[in-house]
């Protein structure tokens, strides 16, 4: 991608040139101690622009990829499977019954299962991959805004943005997840990339990048699309408001700019319309979420900022970036804070809000607002330097390093605070399922002969993850399978039907979860019973009970 070290098109060496050069320079009106004054009291901004890119990209790849087969898979990730390895055509006629807005995600990964297997590690690759470049676009993209709002050292607060969000669990945690969600981030990060880039040049190819990634975006996670509400929400706020007659800092967005943002994201919306028809058929597939609450917000910040004890943090660090150079003022056209803070907020508390008539927000529907934060958090990180920096009124070398001590104190305790919550997403039962420890047993315990039954049939998509050890076990409940009945888990058998089939065995496993899943139906443990069959043991693994039932 053109301009990864934040310079606009035109320009050379990192330096912003167009709107963006104009924005860069102090105007005639600025006060003193005003925000332009940092940028020539900040230490030197000498990194060179590529690594801004790159060290957040292999600080990913080496703490993402660190331990990546350790936690089991789980159920979504046996529904990932289940949904690519199976043939192209069948993958489209899944689509068009369940799962519409996975569809794209398992063709890609029916391309990754053809070459890698379904090892925990093959499946996960293309999560981490995408949020190694999340991390280093995230650079790339706070440099380019912190550029554009004349901020200090943007360079600096580019990389702190992009390590920011690398060291945050939560972006291990899907980068580490066979599932869209950091597929996700990445097109959401190189959309706004796209949006900053193209209202600053106008150029139809960054407007065509800008619907490309909106496109791409949508196609991974249908619900992320409320990112173009963000994006209009920034666009409009800094539309034409300058108060100077040198223009705002910022890039200045103008009736052409939201014209254009409009037609991309029409574009965008014609292309993902049938996708949102199939998934508004398909909404009883998320029966199972319930109505947010307080209780949904404390866990989103939580997650957000990594632990609970640094909420405060990295709100206090947050509204700095919101006050960092020109920050919300009304004449400051598309700055750092505008872009930011949309982008953090609006897709939220837009999901939250329908989700109190219907039901639909889920937390991992939302990561992709995740950079933002970064980004916001980078910003105040900088200008707690400069604002230190200007009440000293030095600019000797010793200052500017004293000066910096306050922010790379806090950018310390913030690593060392997460180095708990990093080390405990990498064990085997971090998620909420240790589907391998479920296989582990079974293959330990089976006989030949012996028959399984999933209580209720929505379990069954749990034997996609390992699959050995239920190979080779008669599956009683199973009606139809699931590339005949185009569905992700197949069709169980009549209650009938199942009691027949139980009554010619000798030993039956059961698979249940805990606690039951009221939407997956009822659990009907009295079609072992009733045939004859007793309990022997059970075992209680993560969130799965397993149960052997023998006669005599």
């Amino acid at each position: 991608m053109p301009g990864l070290d934040g310079s606009t098109p035109g320009g050379s060496g990192g330096s912003p040139s167009g709107a963006a050069a104009t924005a860069a320079q102090p105007t005639a009106a600025s006060e003193p101690n005003t925000s332009q004054e940092p940028a020539r009291l900040a230490v030197p901004d000498r990194l060179p622009g590529w690594l801004v890119f790159v060290i957040p990209a292999l600080a990913e790849l080496i703490v993402g990829g660190y331990r990546i087969s350790g936690p089991s898979l789980w159920r979504d990730e046996a529904a990932t499977i289940s949904g690519s390895q199976r043939p192209l055509g069948a993958i489209t006629a899944l689509t068009l019954h369940q799962d519409a807005v996975h569809g794209t995600y398992y063709l890609l990964m029916h391309a990754v299962i053809a070459v890698g297997g379904i090892s925990e590690t093959a499946l996960r690759l293309p999560s981490l991959i995408a949020m190694c470049l999340a991390a280093g676009l995230t650079a790339a993209l706070g440099q380019r805004l912190a550029e554009s709002s004349a901020l200090p050292v943007p360079k600096i607060t580019g990389l702190m943005a992009g390590l920011l969000l690398v060291v945050v669990p939560l972006t291990t945690r899907y980068a580490q997840e066979a599932r869209p969600y950091a597929l996700t981030t990445l097109f959401a990060v190189v959309a706004t990339y796209f949006l900053v880039r193209a209202a600053a040049s106008g150029r139809p190819a960054s407007w065509a990048g800008y619907a490309a990634a909106l496109t791409l975006t949508g196609l991974v996670n249908l619900f992320a699309v409320l990112l173009v509400v963000a994006h209009g929400v920034s666009l409009l706020a800094a539309k034409a408001r300058a108060s100077t007659s040198e223009g705002p800092t910022g890039v200045c967005v103008t009736g052409g700019t939201l014209l254009r943002w409009l037609l991309a994201s029409a574009g965008a919306g014609l292309l993902l319309a049938p996708i949102a028809v199939l998934s508004v058929r398909q909404s009883a597939q998320l029966n199972w979420v319930t109505r947010p609450d307080p209780s949904t917000v404390a866990t989103l910040m939580r997650d957000f900022s990594g632990i609970t004890a640094l909420i405060l943090v990295m709100a206090l660090l947050g509204v700095l970036g919101c006050l960092a150079g020109p920050g919300l003022r009304r004449s400051a056209g598309l700055t750092l804070a505008l872009v930011a803070l949309p982008w953090l907020v609006g897709p939220p508390v837009l999901l939250m809000a329908v989700s109190l008539v219907h039901p639909v927000y889920v937390e991992r529907y939302v990561v992709f607002c995740l950079p933002a934060l970064s980004i916001l958090v980078a910003a105040g990180l900088a200008r707690l330097t400069s604002q230190r920096l200007l009440g000293r009124g030095a600019t000797g070398g010793r200052a500017r390093l004293l000066s910096a001590l306050p922010s790379a104190a806090l950018a310390v305790i913030t690593v060392v605070a997460l180095i708990g919550p990093q080390l405990a997403i990498r064990l085997p039962t971090a998620r909420a399922d240790n589907l391998r420890a479920v296989a582990a047993v079974l293959g330990a315990h089976e006989r030949p002969g012996d028959a399984i039954l999933y209580l209720p049939w929505d379990t069954a998509v749990i034997a996609n993850a390992y699959p050995a050890p239920y190979a080779r076990l008669r599956d009683v409940g199973l009606g139809q399978t699931p590339i005949a009945s185009e569905t992700l888990r197949g069709l169980s058998a009549a209650p009938s039907v199942v009691a027949a089939r139980l009554g010619g065995v000798g030993r039956a496993w059961t698979v249940q979860w805990i606690p039951a899943v009221p939407s997956a139906g009822p659990v009907r443990t009295d079609l072992v019973t009733a045939g004859g069959l007793r309990l022997i043991t059970r075992w209680r693994i993560a969130s799965v009970l397993l149960s052997l039932y023998a006669r005599g």
